[in-house]
């Protein structure tokens, strides 16, 4: 393959719209057997969560997918978010660079957040070896961009070999500081509008009929889509940002060049102009900033697919009552594991590496401990459905 070899596949792939059709096998294609598999996770996150450290491990998993973008100069490549980290394809080509902004990240993670990350690159073909696939499709959440979508199942295989050591990405030396250009956290928290936040988690079981997990995932899917009493977790009207903005300090460790008071300053700059102009609906260039809020929503990443669902909902207390129903049935008949966690509201972590482009992307989690939390509760079922 030659240097465009990630742009030729990756931007080959037809992009589909209309998230309940999320399950047909045909939006998928097969990765090629030479590339590899980036994941990310922090260890013991379940500890950050329980500290209530919520913003510190979102920075950190959305931290992963903003340095390999900005070592890749803004090319487009298949990523999901994943809270407490994330996960990603990438050709051979690009190898050295996905290495180097795992194991750059991985240290900043340590120095800045306090948190102790674990990266690896995991080579499809190994994947494949063990009877298992990694499918990607591109869905378009708007006309803005498009987000990635897994399915074969590798991307669990790849993650629990990361967990037991196996093609690990040692972190890079101390004071290595990845290129984060873009990442903040400005917004508020998104409260409930219809009763609570529900983050929801949902795999097969080993072995479970795909056709069943099939239908299990349209059903939810579908439930969730058509009622009056769910829906995204952002307002209309886009998220509330204040001044000072509650994530700064993490945008300030974020930044790169200079000392800590330097980065703050231009921090504390940059935040201010920003709140002006969103506060006064001020134009600049082709930044209108009734549109980029309306981007904003629309281009926020609260319900996805790697292997299994995901999603982040606004919903009432009753329909996630009848969600968790639905799914401890099928639990118990073989089909799905899953968790699920309420809280009273969401948060948002932002990549905007240009106001002047409109296909920036905000990861969505549950504010307190989200798709972690869901993560936690489904491991905790796993000893009553065996």
């Amino acid at each position: 393959m030659n240097s465009s070899a990630l742009d030729r596949f990756y931007g080959a792939i037809p992009v589909f719209r209309g998230f309940t059709t999320l399950m047909d096998p045909a939006h998928y294609v097969p990765l090629p057997d030479d590339w590899l598999i980036g994941v990310a996770d922090i260890v013991d996150s379940t500890k950050a969560i329980a500290d209530r450290r919520y913003k510190a491990v979102n920075m950190a998993g959305a931290a992963i997918i903003a340095s390999v973008t900005n070592n890749l100069a803004g090319r487009e490549f298949p990523f999901v978010f994943g809270g407490d980290g994330a996960s990603f394809a990438i050709s051979p080509d690009e190898e050295a660079t996905a290495r180097d902004a795992l194991a750059a990240t991985a240290a900043w993670v340590g120095e800045d957040l306090d948190l102790k990350m674990r990266v690896a690159l995991v080579p499809v073909a190994a994947i494949r070896a063990q009877g298992l696939d990694v499918r990607v499709a591109r869905y378009a959440p708007s006309d803005n961009l498009s987000y990635a979508m897994f399915s074969g199942g590798g991307l669990g295989w790849a993650e629990a070999a990361m967990k037991r050591g196996d093609f690990a990405v040692r972190p890079a030396p101390a004071g290595t500081h990845p290129d984060l250009t873009g990442l903040s956290c400005r917004f508020e928290e998104m409260p409930a509008a219809l009763g609570l936040i529900l983050s929801l988690l949902i795999l097969p079981t080993p072995g479970a009929d795909p056709a069943a997990f099939r239908k299990l995932i349209e059903d939810v899917v579908a439930l969730v889509d058509k009622s009056p009493n769910a829906g995204r977790p952002v307002p209309e009207a886009g998220p509330e940002f204040r001044w000072p903005p509650q994530g700064m300090d993490y945008e300030v460790r974020a930044a790169r060049g200079g000392s800590l008071w330097a980065r703050r300053m231009r921090v504390f700059v940059d935040t201010t102009i920003a709140f002006v102009f969103l506060k006064f609906g001020l134009k600049t260039g082709n930044f209108v900033p009734s549109v980029y809020l309306r981007q904003v929503v629309e281009n926020s990443d609260f319900r996805k697919y790697d292997d299994g669902l995901r999603m982040i909902i606004d919903c009432t207390p009753q329909l996630a009552e009848t969600l968790e129903k639905r799914l401890a049935a099928a639990a118990a008949e073989g089909v799905v594991r899953f968790g699920m966690h309420r809280q009273d509201a969401a948060m948002m972590t932002c990549f905007t590496p240009s106001i002047q482009r409109s296909d920036h992307v905000h990861f969505i989690d549950g504010a307190r401990g989200g798709y972690a939390s869901a993560a936690t509760a489904m491991k905790a079922m796993l000893p009553r459905a065996a």
